[in-house]
């Protein structure tokens, strides 16, 4: 039987080894009414004086076991009540939104359920979220990984705090550990039908795989497993520092809906660092790496060795990767990807780009009418705000050819000058109550991946002439 004081000590040295409370913190705790939620909240509760913790009890109800989900619900408010915590619960249809954003019902139940720790912790002012994690959980998912073809990143296992906010206190207990815990302070729990259902994979590692393990090759495979665990997230923090010079390096922009890569920096790297600098950008923009899959960072890989230098990836969440040629876009849709792929296909029907080297004319066939550029001294320069919609003023120092003139594209973004902040050109040209026939045609121009002026319409902020100003580009659509 588990001696109380050394758990204790053994959470109480997790806390302090990883960062996870200081005093004063406000917790929510997360208390599904099992072992491990139960056991975690005890263990709070006792050790809150320490660190003068401001301590709430959250609970989800799944709607997935029908009258059982209610008792355990009821379960949590009455244990809560014992505590004298407030106690925060809220229903949702898991199976629903499992079936509505085609996901596994694990994935749905992990979503849904963060979503609500997360709305509690937001709303109440809780600055930190308490799970119930053990390291036979953590053994557990690491062989479920494994099994995935997982690279370290999923070896590494449930990291002990996540996010700066979610902290997994009882991550260096076992499973058995807790149960006698529990039992050792006839601390009463419900049982979940569903954690012995073999269906689930997670249940056929924890009651077949793992068992057979032990009793045939390595009676202390969960401690092995999470050995290995910590090796390798300690040699995934140090990786990261590596790395990020070097992402920091090949990013051409970062804005909050999407960041942009230079193909020519990411070629020259090992395709291990290529994947890890794709993955980055990837996990900033859709906030973290979930169901993004080797199969998905290949297949971006492979948009960077191609000849043609337009291409589109799409991965799961929305996430579409955009090659347009030396800039790499990676953005998030607020629609499903085949809804708008579907709806714009027929830009595909219509397309032109031309690279511009240096200061010339380029006359653009598609559209019949001419671009030209002029560079000039800022004295040199009349007053360039009055001079119509196709002729436009750039500070030249803060562009480089060659340029690209192109027509529209999904995920096509700049800042509008004046307007304040990053607007998608599609809905900038609703708000302009642009026709769409219209829009496939109008250029674009584009200086370092990044476009400086929807022509005939308006400049990006970053590029527009200035007091210290010193030369300027002066572009000009001429029509036929």
């Amino acid at each position: 039987m588990v001696n109380l004081s050394k758990l204790l000590q053994t959470v109480e040295k997790t806390i302090a080894t990883y960062g996870m409370l200081k005093p004063k913190d406000s917790v929510v705790i997360g208390v599904s009414g099992g072992p491990d939620s139960v056991a975690m909240l005890h263990v709070l509760f006792l050790i809150a004086p320490c660190f003068s913790l401001k301590l709430g009890v959250a609970h989800l109800n799944h709607c997935l076991r029908r009258n059982d989900s209610d008792k355990d619900a009821q379960f949590v408010e009455v244990l809560a009540q014992k505590y004298d915590l407030p106690c925060y619960t809220h229903k949702k249809d898991v199976l629903k939104y499992q079936i509505e954003n085609k996901l596994s019902i694990e994935e749905a139940a992990r979503r849904v359920r963060y979503t609500f720790l997360n709305n509690v912790a937001n709303t109440m002012q809780y600055n930190k979220i308490a799970v119930g994690h053990h390291s036979d959980d953590n053994a557990e998912l690491i062989l479920m990984n494994l099994f995935r073809g997982s690279g370290t990143k999923g070896l590494s296992g449930i990291p002990p705090v996540r996010d700066h906010n979610i902290i997994r206190p009882l991550i260096k207990l076992s499973r058995s550990e807790i149960i006698d815990f529990l039992s050792q302070n006839k601390l009463i729990y419900v049982s979940d039908a569903s954690n012995t259902d073999t269906k689930y994979l997670r249940n056929r590692v924890r009651h077949d795989l793992i068992p057979l393990l032990k009793t045939a090759y390595n009676p202390k495979i969960s401690e092995t497993l999470n050995r290995l665990s910590s090796i390798i997230r300690s040699e995934e923090e140090w990786i990261d520092d590596v790395v990020h010079p070097f992402y920091e390096n090949t990013v051409i922009d970062v804005q909050e809906n999407y960041i942009i890569l230079s193909v020519s920096m990411l070629n020259r790297y090992h395709p291990a660092l290529q994947r890890r600098i794709i993955r980055i950008t990837i996990a900033k923009i859709k906030g973290d790496l979930r169901r993004i899959r080797f199969v998905n960072i290949n297949s971006i890989i492979g948009l960077l060795e191609k000849r043609s230098a337009y291409g589109k990836v799409d991965l799961p969440d929305r996430i579409r990767i955009q090659r347009d040629r030396d800039a790499l876009y990676v953005f998030k849709e607020q629609r499903m990807l085949r809804d708008v792929s579907e709806k714009y296909s027929h830009s595909d029907t219509f397309s032109f780009e031309y690279q511009i080297e240096k200061l010339v004319s380029v006359f653009i066939r598609e559209i019949g009418a001419t671009i030209k550029f002029t560079e000039m001294h800022m004295e040199k320069v009349s007053d360039y705000r009055y001079t119509g919609q196709h002729t436009s003023f750039f500070d030249k120092d803060t562009l480089s050819f060659p340029m690209v003139i192109r027509n529209f594209r999904l995920g096509d973004a700049f800042k509008p000058l004046g307007a304040g902040g990053t607007q998608k050109l599609k809905k900038f040209f609703i708000d302009k109550k642009v026709p769409r026939s219209e829009r496939i045609k109008c250029p674009i121009l584009l200086s370092r991946g990044k476009i400086i002026w929807v022509v005939g319409h308006r400049i990006d902020e970053s590029v527009k002439v200035m007091p210290s100003t010193r030369n300027v580009l002066k572009v000009e659509l001429l029509l036929a």
